[in-house]
């Protein structure tokens, strides 16, 4: 007798409510996508990464502040042309990859020469509060540099 060979079938075979259901989020969430993406510049649209209506917004997430910043200005493109459901349009940042939480950040220092001419250009100015400022902070980056 030979044993019979069993195929695996893959959890998409069977027949599931729950992952159907899933399966039809993420293709709407996928054409929701493409269509934020035509309504965007190239340059814009590559750094969009995900889109999904909840509670009547459109959340648009990106991969950093500064395109977040450049997606605020398509607010009203983005309202006019998705979805007559769609009351407003909130941008979101995803955790940037590369991002170690607790990595120490080390300052940059300006030259010697520099700290010096922040120390004598503040002693030539006459608002007090202005001038002690300065002189402190030379003070703190003289301090810094020493280390």
């Amino acid at each position: 007798m030979t044993a019979k060979e069993t195929a695996c079938k893959t959890p998409l075979s069977y027949k599931n409510q729950t992952m159907a259901y899933f399966q039809g989020q993420i293709g709407q969430q996928k054409r929701l996508l493409h269509a934020v993406q035509k309504l965007l510049p190239t340059e814009l649209a590559a750094h969009v990464h995900c889109c999904l209506i909840r509670d009547n917004k459109l959340l648009v997430y990106t991969d950093s502040p500064a395109w977040a910043s450049q997606l605020r200005f398509y607010h009203a493109t983005l309202l006019a042309n998705i979805s007559p459901t769609v009351a407003d349009v909130q941008v979101k940042v995803t955790q940037q990859v590369g991002f170690v939480a607790g990595a120490e950040r080390k300052a940059q220092l300006p030259c010697p020469e520099k700290i010096e001419c922040i120390k004598n250009d503040s002693l030539n100015i006459d608002d007090e509060p202005l001038q002690a400022a300065l002189l402190k902070l030379s003070a703190t980056l003289e301090r810094l540099s020493a280390k």
